[in-house]
Parts: structure tokens; sequence; C-alpha cells
């Protein structure tokens, strides 16, 4: 199959290709441009794991030294083909992504496995000069449906809970600090999204090992209600689990982490990002959408859901904007989420959403 997308050309042949990967390729490409302006010496990328090539190939077109790699001998020659249709240069490595990181330097690595990309997250950190770029199909471990699978790829406890899009990311971004954290790397989110069946990371990376204790101050643990869904976040690795809820008293309560519970993106880098969009692109609506949400996004670790709060409560739901505006009329920040239209973030507790909204109806 012949596929254009983001101005180039490429044949597909057996590779693995997912058209609905589109937004996530031309965000990459907008995150580059954003990044290449921010560390202007950072030149050479790495497609770990390139199959048809698409997302190498579309970096080298960017002006990318790139290079491509695939364990496949077929995938590698399509990569090859790939750049050879674009006129464009690359080198093609028919190898595993592992054994060709630990060989040599790239200042950015891209891993975009099938999957899980724990396993390739050790040699990325310690071969990776500025940013490591991620991304990780399993959410249904990463976010606590498939609770065991979860526990050991990520050395973690995952929850499934009503803001399961936002348990995924920063389960992954807890794993991923303290892989960096071994190579004395300090990991700093500035551009993260959660998309359909996804999540997507980029990591500016700072080399110390004060840096790496940094980044590991940022985790901590998540308790929540399941009941009345109130939910609080606590800094440290060791975990002081509710016997039951403060809130409401119920003993019907999660436990999730090491999660990390600083800032998933910097809102500036996003806007910039936002800049650097193509609006030639396939996915160039949906992609402004979510930079504009992002930009504005309250950091966070959970989210509440407008639907399934007044599904406890018992009532309607209003309109978004009437819902956000009665917690700024009652003082407390309010933002919407990017992972869907009802959810939105704010500092306020279950009792105090519910109170400003009640007041609101008045």
């Amino acid at each position: 199959m012949r596929v254009r997308e983001g101005g180039v050309e490429i044949e597909t042949g057996e590779a693995f290709y997912n058209p609905d990967q589109e937004l996530n390729r031309d965000l990459t490409v907008a995150v580059l441009r954003a990044y290449r302006d921010r560390e202007p010496r950072a030149e050479r990328y790495l497609d770990a794991m390139s199959a048809s090539g698409i997302r190498g190939v579309r970096a080298a077109a960017d002006g990318w030294t790139a290079t491509l790699c695939d364990y496949k001998t077929e995938n590698a020659d399509l990569c090859r083909e790939n750049l050879d249709r674009n006129g464009l240069e690359g080198e093609v490595v028919n190898r595993d992504a592992n054994a060709l990181l630990h060989e040599g330097l790239f200042d950015v690595v891209d891993l975009d496995p099938y999957g899980t990309p724990i396993p390739f997250a050790d040699a990325a950190f310690a071969n990776a000069r500025n940013m490591v770029c991620v991304t990780a199909t399993d959410t249904a471990p990463l976010c606590g449906a498939h609770f065991e699978s979860g526990v050991r790829k990520y050395s973690a406890v995952p929850q499934n809970t009503d803001y399961h899009p936002e348990m995924g990311l920063r389960i992954l971004l807890s794993a991923l600090a303290r892989t960096a954290a071994r190579y004395d790397v300090g990991i700093v989110p500035i551009f993260s999204h959660v998309t359909r069946h996804y999540v997507r990371t980029y990591l500016d990376l700072n080399h110390s090992a004060t840096d790496g204790n940094r980044a590991i101050e940022r985790l901590g643990y998540l308790d929540h209600c399941e009941d009345c869904l109130h939910r609080e976040a606590t800094e440290g690795l060791l975990p002081e689990s509710w016997e039951s809820c403060p809130l409401c008293g119920s003993n019907r309560v999660l436990t999730a982490g090491p999660v990390w519970l600083g800032p998933t993106h910097e809102s500036a880098f996003v806007e910039q990002v936002g800049e650097h969009v193509d609006d030639e692109w396939g996915s160039a609506t949906r992609a402004h959408r979510l930079i504009e949400a992002l930009s504005g996004e309250l950091p966070l670790p959970t989210h509440y859901d407008q639907h399934r709060l007044c599904k406890e409560w018992g009532r309607p739901a209003e309109s978004m904007d009437e819902f956000l505006g009665a917690l700024h009329e009652a003082g407390f920040g309010a933002t919407r989420a990017h992972y869907h239209g009802t959810a939105f973030k704010t500092e306020a507790t279950v009792g105090e959403i519910r109170e400003a909204v009640a007041g609101s109806a008045e």
C-alpha cells in the first residue's frame, strides 16, 4: 500500500502501519521542530522500531540526521526504499534496537514499540543525550485493568479508576523516571498526551545524579475512595495507605503507585509545539485541539469525570462550561482535561465540587 503523510510518500509493504497513529507522528514532527529551537545542537534522531520507516522518513525530511532501525530484514529493506523514494539521506540498521543503542549515542531516541516500551528504556536512557520519546500501547496494564501485567511490567501498583488515562500516563512516567535515575539521568516531561489506546510522552534529559534524585522526588502515591471518589496524592516512596476514606469513612479504598506526581508537560513548550503544526497535515485540526487543551490544563495528578460525579450525586449533568463556571465562581481553579470532553481538573475536593455546583443551581 502506498501512503502519503506529512509531505512524504511511503510504501508500507508487509510492515506494520497504523493510520490511526497519524496524530502521534504529526505531533512527533512538531515536537522535534520545537525541540530544535530549545536545543539547537540536537541533530541525530533514532527511530528505534521503524517498521515501514514512516516516522524516521518524516524526521529525515524535516532535516534531522535520521537512523532507522528494525530487527526484521524485510522492514529494514523497506526503510531504505522509502528513504530513496523521497530522495532523502538516512542510515538504516537491521539490528535489535537495544544492541544498536549500546554501541553509540543519539541526541533523540524515539521508542514506539508494540506494547510496553520498558524492555528498551534502559538502553535509551543510557545512550540518549537530549530527549527520549516514548509510546506505550499497553494501556490496560498501565491503567490497572490488567492489574498483574501492570505490576510486572512497570514495577508499580496501577489501579483502575475513573481517571484511568491519567493513571496510565503517571505509571509510565514513574517507571521511566526510575529507569533513567539508574543512569544518573533526570527526566523532565515537556509534552505528554493520552489519545485513544496509547500513551505518548517526550522527556527532556538532564545528566547528573542530582537530576536523577530530583526526578525521583516527583514520585508518590494516590489514595482513592471507590464510594465518594475522593482522592489524595502523597509524595515519597513509602506509602501511607488509608485504612478508610477520610471524607466518607468507606473502607473501599485503593492505593496506586509509585506514580509520577509532577507536571506531565510544560505549557510554554506545548504552545511552541502548536506553532510548528503544519495546517496541511491530516491530523492538524485534532492536533490544535489537543494542544489547546494541554496548554491550559492544571498540573494535577488526577482528573474528575463530570458525568461520573453527577451520576454519583443523582443529578443531571449541565454543560461543561456551566459546571466549570460554578467552580470558578466558588474560587477554585478548574480546567478541562485533554482526555475527553467531560474530564476536568481542579484542586477542589469532591465535597467542594458538589457544594459549588449545588450552590450555582439555587
